[in-house]
């Protein structure tokens, strides 16, 4: 009786929503300082610019991966004081959600689980290279999924009206 219920429950769970981290790693790291140790000797006001992207694959049925990929540059005058890149990745089981907010998951709940990761990784990296620390601010993941939707949808809609003008 007891084996029945699990079983029913069993079922059950396989239709509702499932989310889960599986697993956290850096799929690639990379420091350069190409002005040192001369840097050394320049006044600590640096201009830090950050670009960031992120991207992701079906590994199985119900897994995928998720990378953040951040650049950090950080420049006194046009000098470059050094560059940090990293691919920040993680494994996420998602099952029971499809369409717009499988879309949702993948291209901002998952990078917003992933950037602490990434912060802390390129803070250490810095701190090893004999830089101060370097603490980036938190990013809205949200809000950035949400411009490049509407910047694929105003491009759908200008490569519609493109067509129009040729037929």
């Amino acid at each position: 009786m007891a084996e029945n219920q699990q079983a029913a429950a069993g079922s059950d769970n396989q239709n509702q929503a499932q989310f889960a981290l599986q697993r956290i790693y850096v799929k690639d790291l990379s420091f350069e300082s190409p002005n040192s140790p001369a840097v050394f000797q320049e006044q600590w006001k640096p201009q830090v610019n950050l670009d960031l992207n992120t991207a992701h694959n079906k590994v199985s049925d119900n897994q995928y991966e998720v990378v953040l990929s951040l650049t950090v540059t950080a420049k006194i005058d046009e000098k470059v004081v050094y560059i940090v890149e990293i691919q920040q990745a993680g494994v996420f089981l998602v099952a029971g959600i499809e369409g717009p907010q499988l879309g949702q998951m993948l291209g901002a709940y998952c990078p917003t689980i992933l950037f602490p990761y990434a912060r802390e990784a390129i803070d250490g990296v810095v701190n090893k290279g004999s830089f101060p620390a370097l603490m980036l601010a938190p990013v809205n993941f949200d809000a950035i999924y949400a411009q490049a939707l509407q910047r694929k949808q105003e491009e759908a809609a200008g490569e519609a009206g493109e067509e129009q003008k040729t037929h």
